[in-house]
């Protein structure tokens, strides 16, 4: 079941900008994993495609990732992207390769000066906005 929030702390979120900013102006991913809505690591994924307009993670970073995950008893929370020059809001290939349906999707626009946060669910083709609490 989906969260109705997530729980992300200061700590990584910065560090989600900063990679943001890093791959700019390509496309970030990554991975947030945590215990039930709160995120607990970050995990930087490799753009394979090397694209302003997409991503796809590389397949042998994200077992890892999916192990080490298991390995310390986390669940995936959430699958994050940045948006270099456009909004905060899933495209049709977000939609089309949402394939987690109980992930929040935090997509980070770098698109105005200050970096635009925001979190979705989608399921079965709808897109549902879940907040987010910044811990200190």
């Amino acid at each position: 079941m989906i969260a109705e929030y997530l729980i992300i702390p200061s700590q990584i979120l910065d560090e989600m900008i900063a990679h943001c900013k890093e791959c700019y102006p390509n496309e970030a991913c990554g991975i947030l994993a945590g215990i039930e809505n709160e995120v607990k690591n970050i995990y930087k994924m490799t753009n394979i495609e090397n694209s302003p307009v997409s991503y796809l993670m590389d397949s042998k970073e994200q077992f890892q990732v999916m192990k080490d995950i298991r390995i310390n008893n986390l669940s995936m929370l959430a699958i994050y992207h940045s948006h270099p020059s456009s909004v905060a809001y899933p495209s049709a290939k977000d939609m089309s390769l949402a394939f987690y349906e109980d992930v929040v999707y935090i997509i980070l626009s770098l698109l105005e000066k200050e970096p635009i946060l925001r979190c979705f669910n989608i399921r079965d083709g709808q897109i549902k906005e879940i907040s987010y609490i910044i811990k200190k």
